[in-house]
């Protein structure tokens, strides 16, 4: 059987970015991304996007009970904030002296760090 080999996708945000959401019930929030799921093409943005979920007892939470977490979001409705001028901006790519590869704001043209 052959196994179905592809390329990890690259997406336009990463962990630690700062971004804003531009659709949804959250559209206009600003938040820093803790984690990426890439094979649902979501991630988790901290502070947004809560929901509640019933936990059965356990010895961690004896009680049991509703608790709530952050839910992902699309990465499509997500727009990286520039470090420059503080507005959401497109992404672009392109090699540096070194000849590797990294991430600019189309918007100021700074190269953008994530904080990882």
């Amino acid at each position: 059987m052959k196994k179905n080999l592809q390329k990890p996708q690259k997406f336009h945000v990463r962990r630690g970015d700062k971004v804003m959401v531009i659709a949804g019930d959250e559209k206009g929030k600003i938040g820093t991304i803790t984690k990426i799921i890439t094979k649902k093409q979501r991630a988790i943005v901290e502070g947004l996007n809560i929901v509640k979920r019933a936990v059965k007892p356990s010895n961690d939470n004896p009680e049991g009970g509703f608790i709530e977490k952050e839910a992902g979001i699309h990465i499509s409705n997500l727009m990286l904030i520039d470090p420059k001028t503080g507005e959401p901006t497109r992404i672009g790519r392109r090699r540096n002296a070194a000849g590797k590869l990294e991430r600019y704001s189309k918007k100021s043209g700074e190269t953008i760090i994530s904080q990882q």
